[in-house]
């Protein structure tokens, strides 16, 4: 049996490229995973991410470049790669016609299991993902955020080491999502590491360890969540005059806080006024100060820091021209 080599990084991709005749679907992508981690990966559609993981998984071969999961070569060792993950993407891969128990048994068995040993990693499975009730209903009757669950259990009949999670909370409700989100986070806990790739930029915020951003089929950025926002700028103060009208007043009142470039014309139409906050509290206590002298009132103010949206705009631009994903 093939070992697969030693190496810290459960993914490792090292100068990836791909392309589709003339296409260049990847410009030598470069990331690591460590083991047990949760990696976020964002880019716009047509940015690549849905072409590397086809890469990581085995579904296409890379034009040049090495990629390894779990230890093997995804062109040279392919079987054992597949048998080292999972993959789901935003449809779940189930038969309708069955029930979530019998399709749990029924990927068991097509992933080895004799029948006992497919029945009783069905029951751990549908009780770990608090899906006894439902585990005998057939499944064209599951919601969303179940039908989800269940697929996601299905890849977790034979442990895997690396779990490909394709935009899996895509058209899911606020309550389903969240129930995606709680699996990630197990999967995590059992060691097993977990790529992501969403559109949903508060899902990466809340799940990842860490993030790239694939834009044009190259890596532009990587890093913490923190870390990316602390590119995109520093903390800022929000005001909120009660009376809109008095914007301009409260402008004036904030004097030296209020940036040289600042665009007045657009707090009119936000009805708001950001400042830069460089000493994060103290920024707001001076502009709360100077907004009492001036006996302006208030309907908020608050200290704010970059979302990952406003990371996201920074570094992808809003014009894309659709492609390969």
């Amino acid at each position: 049996m093939l070992m697969p080599f030693s190496t810290d990084a459960a993914v490792l991709v090292e100068d990836v490229h791909k392309s589709f005749k003339n296409v260049h679907a990847l410009r030598g992508i470069n990331f690591t995973a460590p083991r047990g981690t949760v990696l976020g990966i964002l880019g716009p559609n047509g940015a690549g991410k849905t072409t590397t993981v086809k890469v990581l998984s085995t579904l296409i071969r890379p034009t040049s470049g090495r990629a390894m999961v779990a230890g093997y070569d995804v062109v040279r060792n392919a079987p054992e790669v597949r048998r080292s993950i999972m993959m789901t993407g935003q449809f779940a891969a189930l038969d309708d016609s069955l029930t979530g128990r019998e399709n749990i048994e029924l990927f068991g068995r097509l992933m080895g299991l004799d029948r006992m040993s497919a029945k009783v990693r069905a029951a751990d499975l549908l009780s770990q993902f608090d899906l006894v009730e439902a585990g005998s209903r057939v499944v064209r009757n599951y919601s969303g955020g179940m039908r989800r669950r269940i697929d996601i259990a299905c890849g977790l009949v034979v442990r895997p080491e690396v779990v490909f999670l394709d935009e899996p909370t895509t058209g899911l409700d606020p309550r389903s999502r969240q129930s995606v989100w709680s699996l990630v986070q197990s999967l995590k806990e059992q060691g097993i590491t977990v790529l992501l790739t969403t559109q949903y930029l508060e899902e990466a915020d809340l799940l990842s360890d860490n993030i790239i951003v694939i834009d044009k089929g190259a890596v532009i950025a990587e890093g913490t969540a923190d870390q990316l926002k602390a590119r995109t700028g520093a903390s800022f103060c929000e005001i909120v005059p009660s009376d809109l009208k008095q914007l301009a007043h409260a402008v004036h009142a904030l004097g030296n806080l209020v940036p040289r470039d600042f665009r007045f014309d657009l707090a009119q139409e936000s009805g708001r006024i950001a400042i830069p906050a460089p000493v994060g509290a103290g920024t707001l206590s001076e502009a709360l100060r100077r907004l009492d002298h001036a006996r302006i009132p208030l309907a908020d103010i608050a200290l704010r820091r970059p979302s990952l949206d406003d990371v996201f705009l920074a570094l992808t631009g809003e014009q894309h021209v659709s492609g390969t994903k």
